[in-house]
């Protein structure tokens, strides 16, 4: 049985958490573009309308931001279905394999892993 709390067994975990990170951050920001395209549709008041549309302008441009890291790290591929898809299936696996980790075993000794005071 692997122990997930050792250090070794974290490789490649951080870029995968950051291209999950940025994947969210970006859906995110698209629901926001879509709710600030329905409020400004809905608002009677002009000067409000203003301010969505100023907000909405802000967020299209961090959409365009976020889209445009995520392509520069090779986590995002928007011109290339297959290479998409592998990213995609990656994602899917390694969800799945996480899913089914013990990480929580019954034997929670460390093995002398961590400094502890002697008492």
């Amino acid at each position: 049985m692997q122990d997930y709390l050792d250090p070794r067994n974290a490789e490649g975990m951080p870029n995968l958490a950051d291209s999950t990170f940025a994947m969210d951050f970006l859906l995110s920001i698209k629901n926001g573009i879509r709710n600030y395209g329905f409020a400004i549709t809905e608002t009677a008041s002009p000067e409000l309308r203003r301010v969505l549309t100023k907000q909405l302008e802000a967020a299209i441009d961090l959409h365009g931001e976020i889209s445009e890291l995520m392509i520069k790290n090779k986590w995002l591929h928007p011109h290339d279905f297959n290479e998409q898809y592998k990213v995609d299936m990656l994602g899917a696996e390694t969800a799945v394999q996480i899913g089914q980790m013990e990480l929580f075993p019954l034997d929670t000794d460390r093995g002398g892993m961590f400094a502890t005071p002697n008492q």
